[in-house]
């Protein structure tokens, strides 16, 4: 079975920060592109940060400057540094990846999500 499954998530202050890691276990032959996307009560479901293979990211303006997006290929792991947080960060932060099965065919995973509060 090819899943993601992530961890770090939790309870913090306003100003401090979290590690969020996510790892891809299964059939994988490679992956491709890998994100982070979050979703706050009531709110659509919005990009955080996206990495490709090659290393190159893209941020949502709201955390330029406070999060660092970065991956470990030979571990198939993405991670999520943030810093500066703010309670407008609270939500469920979902990992996202292009995965190329070893059967040749390709999918798109979601991991199961993992809760972020930051209180004020």
């Amino acid at each position: 079975q090819v899943q993601l499954v992530e961890s770090g998530g939790g309870l913090v202050q306003a100003g401090g920060s979290l590690r969020l890691s996510c790892a891809a276990s299964g059939s994988i032959f490679s992956i491709n592109g890998m994100g982070w996307f979050r979703q706050a009560p009531g709110k659509q479901r919005e990009l955080v940060a996206q990495i490709t293979r090659g290393g190159s990211t893209n941020y949502a303006d709201s955390v330029k400057g406070r999060f660092t997006i970065s991956r470990d290929n030979a571990k198939n792991t993405v991670y999520l540094q943030m810093i500066g947080l703010k309670p407008e960060d609270t939500a469920v932060y979902y990992c996202n990846a292009a995965v190329i099965l070893v059967s040749g065919s390709w999918r798109e995973l979601w991991g199961q999500g993992t809760l972020v509060t930051v209180s004020s």
